[in-house]
């Protein structure tokens, strides 16, 4: 079985919309994908917004073990490789961000941050399921690539075309 590409989305605080990308891409990835998160500046408390988990887990999306993390995990030599980093909110695309061990892809999809919706709660509420929809369908499309020998740059200019 080849190895499963290793894709880390970015957030600034990793706390909604990279931690549902990390959770939608590993629910639908099998064994070809093997997603993580991490923030530009993370949440201190290392705890995913209430209603990212909420909505994750009314989709049937497995939960346990999201955290906020810090982008510095992901930088030593001993993490794990990536093979594509996904910047998922602008504020993070637009910060200085380390070197990556082993090169990999680099793409950006933009999403509007459901945590600053304002409005009553189930306004807010439909704000993360309205980002979770949206991420779910981009995934889609990510995991139906034909990605068998697929190098770098080919995966970095796939990963940019989905987000047209």
């Amino acid at each position: 079985m080849p190895k499963p590409l290793n894709v880390l989305f970015l957030c600034t605080h990793n706390a909604a919309r990279s931690i549902m990308a990390e959770a939608v891409l590993n629910h639908l990835g099998g064994h070809r994908f093997r997603a993580y998160s991490a923030g530009t500046h993370a949440r201190a408390d290392q705890k995913p917004h209430p209603l990212t988990l909420q909505v994750l887990h009314a989709a049937g999306i497995e939960t346990g073990g999201l955290r906020s993390k810090n982008q510095q995990e992901f930088s030593h030599a001993d993490a794990p490789q990536m093979d594509l980093v996904v910047t998922v909110c602008d504020q993070a695309a637009g910060e200085p961000c380390p070197v990556w061990p082993g090169h990999p892809a680099i793409a950006h999809w933009s999403y509007p941050d459901p945590s600053k919706v304002d409005g009553d709660p189930e306004q807010q509420l439909e704000a993360f399921r309205q980002t979770l929809h949206a991420l779910h369908l981009r995934m889609e499309l990510l995991v139906q690539l034909p990605l068998a020998g697929v190098d770098r740059l080919l995966l970095e200019a796939e990963a940019r075309r989905l987000a047209a």
